[in-house]
């Protein structure tokens, strides 16, 4: 039988980081098959792992699901933070989201119970694209387009070179593969435009499509066949936040 380290184990399990199960087994929350854990314990899929009481380890299936992000909802676990996106999808099984959307943004963002496939996903220099719909404050020039598309200097980089293309007046389509944080505000802003409207509509193979704010579905098995195809060379670790 396999042993990991509790921290690890707790982490796989959705529930929260390895340094959050530090922090949750220091201050004496986490219990073992009813017995107080301690720091650099070894577990297997055997043990009854409690915090606060609560059982977080079961066996249950992996859950890939689409989400339609409305704005105003927080990608958090932390379900102490109000309009937290768990509370506000009521899934029966635990569930996290696979990076974030800011706040005032909408639009696609997985969720799912499986850590694997989440730290594959959220790989940097792979080439993963995700598409956005952007509205902005004042007509867009194709000034703008150029310079968005060659690369803007922020936090500290330049952005590398992307795919944008003019949809309307003030409406513009953008496909990216970095996730810095904030990405598309701190870009639109440095050219002196203000973004008054951003959808995530499509992340890799996977695209948003009909499906309505505030709903969610699952993934179909071709979807996610192609989705793990896509991932399975990722390599480096960078959480996406746009």
């Amino acid at each position: 039988m396999e042993y990991k380290r509790l921290n690890k184990a707790i982490s796989e399990t959705g529930f929260c980081s390895r340094r959050a199960a530090d922090r949750l087994i220091e201050e004496g929350k986490v219990k073992v098959n009813g017995q107080p854990a301690e720091m650099g314990l070894k577990v297997t899929a055997a043990d009854k792992i409690t915090v606060d009481g609560k059982v977080i380890t079961k066996e249950v299936g992996n859950i890939y699901l689409i989400f339609n992000k409305p704005v105003g909802i927080t990608c958090t676990t932390d379900t102490s933070i109000k309009g937290n996106i768990i509370d506000f999808i009521g899934y029966p099984e635990r569930i996290f989201p696979v990076g974030r959307i800011d706040k005032p943004s909408e639009g696609l963002i997985f969720m799912t119970n499986d850590g694997d496939i989440v730290n594959k996903i959220l790989r940097a220099k792979n080439n993963h694209e995700k598409e956005y719909v952007v509205r902005v404050n004042k007509p867009i020039t194709p000034d703008f387009i150029r310079r968005m598309s060659n690369g803007i200097p922020i936090l500290d980089t330049v952005t590398e070179k992307c795919k944008v293309k003019q949809i309307d007046t003030y409406t513009f389509n953008i496909i990216l593969t970095q996730g810095l944080n904030r990405q598309i505000r701190r870009m639109c802003d440095y050219l002196d435009y203000e973004v008054k409207e951003l959808k995530r509509i499509r992340i890799m193979n996977i695209k948003l499509g009909s499906l309505k704010r505030g709903k969610y579905r699952s993934f179909t098995g071709p979807e996610l066949k192609e989705l793990k195809a896509l991932i399975e060379d990722s390599s480096k670790t960078e959480e996406a936040s746009l």
